[in-house]
């Protein structure tokens, strides 16, 4: 695949930006207002129509020289807190990562059957999340609830996330989409921490991702992404490649 560049200023280089897991285009937008050379990539199509947007399996594309990596929903359902459980009893439905045939076949499967799928998708999830959190890329971000003890036990070179965010903390408008209450864990390498840059103090924060109604679009709209978090993204980790870039 051919990357374009984007044309700036002489004094301000634009970074090679790769957003993954993301089909909302939020985040790469964010980036993109700011000069930066920044793709997409998921197995799913840009919901925008982007043609700066990569359809394939994000492990393909580590090696293809980005100097900045941002994870923004890898799969993570098995790895969180609130998933752990199934590791001890198989739910009675079957999970979304199952094979066709596993979710078709689920209700006749084993206890056991059903407990040796939920681990090996935790191992398949943790497998992937090792992946990009030692991309050979020199600066990486990945976004991920708080995980369990088998999860941390299974990542390579695993380490605590660097902070946690709320997407109110980037938000002005009591009304508008940054003001939700949803918890999200960063795991940084060679990237500052964020700093707030919104007005609200949490206290009119919705809650609406936590209570979605159930139904077959609940994944994605708990998995949604904050458009004055990813402003905020682009700001301060776009300025400090760049600063770092210059310097190096």
């Amino acid at each position: 695949m051919t990357y374009c560049s984007v044309r700036l200023a002489p004094s301000r280089q634009p970074m090679r930006i790769l957003i993954a897991c993301e089909c909302s285009g939020i985040v790469r937008r964010a980036f993109a207002a700011r000069g930066h050379d920044v793709w997409s990539i998921d197995t799913k199509r840009a919901q925008d129509g982007s043609n700066r947007h990569i359809v394939g399996d994000l492990r393909d594309h580590l090696h293809d020289g980005w100097d900045l990596l941002a994870v923004m929903h890898p799969p993570c359902t098995r790895l969180t807190n609130s998933g752990v459980r199934w590791l001890k009893e198989p739910p009675a439905n079957p999970p979304e990562a199952a094979t066709g045939a596993e979710r078709a076949a689920w209700q006749q499967l084993s206890r056991d059957a059903r407990l040796a799928i939920m681990w090996r998708l935790l191992n398949e999830g943790t497998a992937f999340f090792s992946d990009c959190w030692n991309a050979p890329i020199p600066r990486v971000a990945v976004e991920n609830p708080v995980m369990h003890k088998h999860a941390k036990a299974r990542i390579r070179n695993f380490k605590k996330h660097s902070q946690s965010v709320q997407p109110w903390q980037y938000g002005v408008d009591p009304a508008g989409p940054d003001n939700v209450k949803k918890r999200t864990c960063l795991w940084l390498r060679g990237l500052p921490k964020l700093v707030p840059t919104g007005t609200l103090d949490g206290s009119t924060a919705r809650d609406e991702v936590h209570k979605a109604a159930p139904g077959p679009d609940r994944a994605a709209r708990r998995s949604r992404f904050f458009p004055g978090l990813a402003a905020a993204m682009a700001q301060q980790w776009g300025d400090w490649a760049i600063q770092e870039a210059a310097h190096g």
